[in-house]
């Protein structure tokens, strides 16, 4: 395997960052709102953390489990935000078992260097690829947030996640079209300075499955946009649309290096 193991103050951070948010989950039912909220923070901020060590350490690396791990953690972070508006919002529980699984991935994938040529200006080029797929992150959950909610007033009971299902319609698209934004600024920076940030050696394009998936995903949300602008899309059909974008946008980066580094064994160009 070309994966080098972490560093071990990488895995004990990743270690206790899983307990806190697997304590989370387990005493949600339980607990108060407010010490279920303090414990959230806690793995949140220990999440955090692990992320830094992972990128400021001795030999910074990222790859797809990382990019999985941020991923929740932005996820994390919009919740954070967005409970202070709503803070009848449900989703504590489902959100700590996301982030201990997604803590723990990268204590068994810590993924591969970062480009040795690359510019100073790559860090920020991965960090908006890596904000919008925090941002179709959230809107992925409100999705799921919005079947459910569906499910429940048809069986005539409580919306399960305490939001109105409107209000969570309305937030679900202003992640879209946020995430959106910031995917289309990675695009055209991945096209136009490919070279400025990965180094003379990489071609300033090429036609592989990470460009094919991301424009892909890229479309897809332009039409889900579109639709809804134009056509009214909402309910089963725009989610299911979001769904679409969202597993592409996923196989783009996650799935390509997933499979040349995982079940490929290969280092990446």
């Amino acid at each position: 395997m070309i994966l080098a193991i972490p560093s071990p103050l990488g895995v004990a951070l990743g270690i206790a960052t899983a307990v806190a948010y697997g304590i989370t989950a387990a005493a949600s039912s339980w607990l108060s709102r407010a010490s279920t909220q303090w414990m959230l923070a806690l793995a949140w901020l220990l999440h955090g953390c692990t992320l830094i060590e992972g990128l400021t350490g001795s030999v910074p690396r990222f790859s797809w489990a990382p990019a999985i791990s941020m991923t929740a953690w932005l996820v994390l972070t919009v919740y954070a935000i967005e409970s202070r508006l709503y803070p009848q919002l449900k989703v504590r529980r489902a959100l700590a078992a996301l982030g201990a699984i997604a803590v723990l991935l990268p204590v068994l994938f810590p993924g591969t260097p970062l480009h040795v040529a690359a510019s100073p200006w790559l860090p920020l080029h991965l960090a908006l690829g890596i904000a919008s797929y925090g941002l179709f992150g959230a809107a992925v959950i409100h999705a799921w947030l919005m079947t459910r909610a569906e499910r429940q007033i048809r069986l005539a009971a409580e919306s399960p996640s305490g939001v109105p299902l409107l209000t969570m319609e309305r937030l679900t698209f202003r992640f879209v079209t946020a995430g959106f934004v910031l995917l289309s600024a990675t695009l055209l920076a991945g096209i136009l300075f490919s070279e400025t940030l990965y180094g003379a050696a990489v071609r300033a394009w090429k036609w592989d499955h990470k460009t094919v998936f991301s424009i892909l995903a890229w479309v897809t949300f332009a039409v889900l946009l579109i639709g809804r602008a134009r056509f009214g899309w909402r309910g089963r059909t725009a989610r299911r649309v979001l769904y679409a974008g969202s597993a592409l946008l996923l196989l783009a980066y996650v799935g390509s290096r997933f499979v040349l580094e995982v079940v490929l064994s290969r280092t990446p160009a």
